[in-house]
């Protein structure tokens, strides 16, 4: 089974509460947070204020994917503010077992993300300590792009890898997955799916989630 995570980032942030209900009563059971500072994305979004807002908002699972430098200082106080998952980038942070055992601690599940041009033996030493990991389909820091082929491949060596090492760690994909292609990561071994402009594009977020399971279903 897979999940979908509709990503806020393309929602319309003036009726928030809305579109989150909207993407709930199609069946999405996590919502996906992009956390950008301007430094280590090019981009600036929100902060804590608005996860703690989220968490009174709703009560499914809170996914705040920290796309932050040194995001060790601030991982935890995501989790005080109402997430449940916290993920950090392999390539931002030197001391990543330390902040993954920290996300654990304070009672979330702890995800290493990792981008597109990063090779997967950077995860050999801390996938052990991690609860998911977020496979970056596109370059982070901007929704709406097209998802890198290649990372089919890379989904299939990823799973291939936590198999090995007799790992339950999830699969979490994010950027470009749309209705055309969510078969294919699904069947790549993705059980986390984020999507961005796929749920919030069409003006119908409960349609277009239902239109995701049912495409992503097919390979099932």
């Amino acid at each position: 089974m897979f999940e979908i995570a509709p990503s806020i980032l393309s929602a319309d942030f003036s009726r928030l509460a809305d579109d989150i209900a909207a993407a709930e009563k199609g069946g999405a059971t996590v919502l996906h947070v992009d956390v950008m500072d301007g430094h280590f994305v090019p981009n600036i979004t929100i902060g804590l204020p608005v996860v703690k807002s989220l968490r009174k908002a709703t009560t499914i699972t809170i996914d705040t994917h920290l796309m932050i430098s040194d995001p060790g200082r601030y991982a935890v106080e995501f989790v005080n503010a109402g997430a449940d998952m916290v993920s950090v980038h392999v390539e931002a942070d030197h001391h990543l077992h330390r902040t993954l055992t920290s996300i654990r601690e304070a009672g979330a599940k702890a995800g290493i993300a990792i981008n597109p041009g990063t090779p997967l033996m950077a995860l050999e030493e801390t996938l052990y300590y991690a609860d998911f990991v977020l496979l970056m389909s596109v370059n982070p820091g901007f929704g709406g792009q097209r998802f890198i082929p290649t990372s089919l491949d890379k989904i299939r060596r990823l799973r291939q890898m936590i198999l090995e090492r007799g790992l339950e760690t999830r699969i979490e994909v994010d950027g470009g997955i749309d209705e055309s292609n969510i078969s294919e990561v699904v069947d790549a071994g993705a059980e986390i799916i984020v999507a961005g402009s796929a749920v919030y594009g069409s003006g119908d977020a409960a349609g277009s989630v239902r239109t995701l399971i049912e495409a992503g279903t097919v390979w099932v």
